[in-house]
C-alpha cells in the first residue's frame, strides 16, 4: 500500500508545475490543426459522414505532425500524429472503395431513393437487393402483355419504375399498377416456396414500361440468408397488396350513394335499430294528425345487392 501510495503522490504531486505561461502563440499550422479536429467531429453517419470525418481528422493530424516537426521538434510528438494521419487516410481509402462498390445505374439510383431510403435501408443492403436481380431493368413495349391470365406461370416478383400497367379478368378492367408497385404481389403472397401457380389475371401495358424482376428461386434463397431483407419485401409486399384492394374498393358502387367496404365483406350500412310497430290505434291517430310515418330502418347485406 506505501509504495502505490508513493506512486500516485509522486504522480500527482511530483510532476513539474507550469509557473510562468508562454507569452507568444503558437505557430499557425497548430491552430490550423485544431480548427481541422474542430469540424471533423461535426461529422455525420453513412459512407459520406465516413469520408468528411475521416479527411478532415487526416488533415488535423497531418498538420499535428508538421508542427511537432517545425516548431516543437519533438520525435514522439511527431510519430504519434502522423500515425493517426495514416490510420485515417487508409480508413478513407477504404470507405471511398465501398462507395464505389455501391454505385448504380440511373434508375437503381432512383428506385433507392423513392422507396428504400426512406425505410432506412443502407447500401449495403441494397446492393444485395439489386445483385439478386442482376442489376437488370426490363422493359415492356405498349400494349405488350407481362402475364396472360390462365397462362403465364408465376415465377418471379417484378416492380414497376416507369410506366402504366393495365390490369383485367376475362376482359373486364380491375385496376392500374402504377410506378414503384409490384406487378404480382397478390399471386407471390397466395403461393407457398415449394407451390407454383399461374396468373388468374392479365396484365398489359398500357405505356412503355421499364420493370425489375427478381426470379422466385434466387430471391428466396437471398431471403434464406438474410433475414432482414425478407422481413423488409414482406411488408412492401403486404402494403402494395393493401393498396390494390382498396383500389378494387373505390370502384365498387352500391347505388343511393353508399360504397362497398372490402372491410366488412357481409354489410355496407348499418343503419339504427329497427323501432317496435304501434299499435293500430295509434297509427291511425298518428296519420289523421299528419304526423309523418317512421319508416324502419334495416340492415342490408351486399351480396343480395351486388348480385346480378
Amino acid at each position: 500500500m506505501g509504495e502505490n501510495a508513493s506512486f500516485w503522490e509522486s504522480l500527482i504531486y511530483a510532476h513539474p508545475t507550469c509557473t510562468t505561461w508562454k507569452q507568444e502563440a503558437e505557430g499557425s499550422i497548430y491552430h490550423l490543426a485544431s480548427i481541422f479536429f474542430v469540424v471533423g467531429f461535426m461529422g455525420g453517419s453513412g459512407f459520406f459522414g465516413l469520408l468528411y470525418v475521416f479527411s478532415l481528422l487526416g488533415l488535423g493530424f497531418l498538420c499535428s505532425s508538421v508542427w511537432a516537426w517545425l516548431d516543437v521538434c519533438a520525435a514522439d510528438i511527431f510519430s504519434w500524429n502522423f500515425v493517426l494521419f495514416a490510420i485515417c487516410f487508409v480508413q478513407f481509402v477504404y470507405v471511398t472503395y465501398q462507395v464505389r462498390s455501391v454505385a448504380f445505374d440511373r434508375e437503381f439510383q432512383e428506385l433507392y431513393s423513392a422507396l428504400f431510403q426512406p425505410l432506412g435501408i443502407s447500401l449495403t443492403v441494397y446492393r444485395k437487393i439489386v445483385l439478386c436481380c442482376d442489376a437488370e431493368v426490363i422493359t415492356l413495349e405498349k400494349e405488350h402483355c407481362y402475364a396472360m391470365q390462365g397462362k403465364t406461370p408465376i415465377d418471379k416478383l417484378s416492380l414497376l419504375v416507369s410506366g402504366r400497367i393495365r390490369v383485367t379478368v376475362d376482359g373486364e378492367f380491375l385496376h392500374y399498377i402504377f410506378p414503384l408497385q409490384f406487378l404480382d404481389s397478390p399471386e407471390w403472397d397466395s403461393l407457398r416456396p415449394t407451390e407454383e401457380g399461374i396468373f388468374q389475371v392479365t396484365l398489359t401495358a398500357e405505356t412503355d414500361c421499364r420493370y425489375v424482376a427478381w426470379r422466385r428461386k434466387k430471391l428466396y434463397l437471398l431471403f434464406a440468408k438474410h433475414r432482414f431483407i425478407s422481413r423488409l419485401f414482406s411488408i412492401l409486399i403486404g402494403s402494395d397488396i393493401a393498396e390494390k384492394l382498396y383500389a378494387l374498393n373505390d370502384r365498387v358502387h352500391v347505388g343511393q350513394g353508399f360504397r362497398y367496404d372490402i372491410r366488412l365483406p357481409n354489410f355496407y350500412h348499418v343503419a339504427l335499430p329497427e323501432t317496435p310497430p304501434a299499435p293500430p290505434a295509434l297509427r291511425s291517430h298518428r296519420l289523421q294528425r299528419g304526423s309523418p310515418r317512421r319508416q324502419p330502418a334495416a340492415v342490408t347485406n351486399c351480396g343480395s345487392l351486388l348480385a346480378p
